[in-house]
C-alpha cells in the first residue's frame, strides 16, 4: 500500500509539472478574482455602519442593521424591488425564449450563405452601446418617429403616442431593447448544442415520415435541453440584474415610479447622496436574493431530475 501511494503520488507530482504552464495561468486568474472579486467584499461593513468617507471604516459608528431597517421601512425602495423583478422576470423570459426560437429557426435554414448573413446581422446589435440602442429607440419612438407614423399611416392610431410619457409602455419598451440588442448574441450557444445533435437521429426520422416540427419537437428540443436548463439556472441568479443603462437613459420624471431600479436607487443614494451605507446595504440586499434565486432554482432542478449546477 505505501508503494502504490507513493506511485500516485509521484504520477500526480509528474502531471503538476507537464501542466505546469495551464497551472501558472489558472493561479493567475485566481489572483485575478481574489483581488478584484472576493478582497472589496470587505466593504459590506459599510452597510452596517454610519460610514464616513473621513473616519474611514475604523472610525466609523456602528449601527447594526439599521441601515436595512430603512431601506425596508422606504417606499421607494419597495418600489424600486418591484420594477427590478418586474423587468427581470420579463427581460428574463423574453430574452431567453427569443434567443431559443431564433437559434432554432435559424438551424432551419437551408441556404448556409442567407445563415451567415442573418447570422452576422443579428450579432451586431449586441455590439452597440446602450447610449446609441436608447438613441435609436428615442428616434423610432418619438412623436414624429417611424413607429407612429406607421401607424398613423395604417389608421391605427388618430394621433401620435408619447411612449415614453406612459408608464404602461417602459417595461415593454425595456424588454424589446433587450431582445433586440441581445437575442443574435444569445442564440450562438444553443446553434452550438444544436450542432452537436447527431444528423442521423434527423435522417431516422425523415425516414419515418416526420415532418420539420416533429424533428423540433422531438430532437432538437430534447437535445439542446441540458443547455437550456443550465444557462436557465445561470439567468435566474441575474433576474436582479434588471438593468441600469437602459433604464437609467429611457427613464424620465414621467415614468420615475416604473423606471428606477436597484441600481439606480443605488446610485442615488451611495453616489449622489454621499449615504454609501445605504448604497451598500442595497447591494447586499441584492446579492441575497440572487444567491437564494440561484439556490432555490437549482434545488428545485435537482428534485425533478433536471441538470444542476452543483
Amino acid at each position: 500500500m505505501a508503494k502504490e501511494k507513493g506511485k500516485d503520488k509521484k504520477i500526480t507530482w509528474a502531471e503538476v509539472k507537464r501542466q505546469k504552464f495551464l497551472l501558472l495561468w489558472s493561479a493567475v486568474f485566481v489572483v485575478y478574482g481574489a483581488i478584484f472579486y472576493y478582497i472589496p467584499l470587505g466593504g459590506w461593513i459599510m452597510a452596517f455602519q454610519n460610514y464616513k468617507p473621513a473616519k474611514g471604516f475604523l472610525g466609523s459608528d456602528f449601527v447594526g442593521m439599521d441601515k436595512f431597517k430603512f431601506l425596508f421601512a422606504d417606499n421607494t425602495f419597495l418600489q424600486v424591488i418591484r420594477n427590478t423583478f418586474a423587468m427581470g422576470i420579463l427581460n428574463l423570459v423574453t430574452t431567453f425564449v427569443m434567443a431559443i426560437l431564433f437559434a432554432i429557426l435559424l438551424n432551419e435554414m437551408k441556404s448556409m450563405g442567407g445563415k451567415k448573413v442573418v447570422q452576422t446581422i443579428s450579432y451586431l446589435p449586441h455590439f452597440l452601446s446602450w447610449i446609441i440602442v436608447t438613441g435609436i429607440l428615442h428616434d423610432a419612438l418619438s412623436g414624429t418617429g417611424i413607429v407612429n407614423e406607421l401607424l398613423m399611416k395604417f389608421g391605427l392610431i388618430k394621433q401620435n403616442i408619447n411612449f415614453f410619457a406612459k408608464p404602461g409602455y417602459f417595461w415593454p419598451i425595456v424588454a424589446f431593447a433587450n431582445v433586440w440588442k441581445e437575442t443574435g448574441w444569445n442564440a450562438i450557444i444553443y446553434l452550438a448544442a444544436i450542432t452537436a445533435i447527431d444528423p442521423s437521429l434527423y435522417e431516422a426520422a425523415a425516414i419515418d415520415g416526420a415532418g420539420r416540427w416533429a424533428k423540433i419537437r422531438h430532437i432538437t428540443l430534447p437535445g439542446i435541453r441540458p443547455t437550456i436548463m443550465i444557462l436557465l439556472l445561470i439567468n435566474i441568479g441575474n433576474v436582479l440584474n434588471a438593468g441600469f443603462e437602459v433604464q437609467y437613459l429611457l427613464g424620465n420624471g414621467l415614468v420615475q415610479s416604473v423606471s428606477q431600479t436597484i441600481d439606480i436607487y443605488i446610485l442615488k443614494w451611495g453616489i449622489s447622496q454621499f449615504d454609501y451605507s445605504i448604497g451598500t446595504a442595497a447591494g447586499i440586499f441584492k446579492s441575497a436574493v440572487s444567491i437564494a434565486l440561484v439556490i432555490i432554482a437549482n434545488y428545485v432542478a435537482k428534485k425533478t431530475g433536471e441538470d444542476k449546477l452543483f
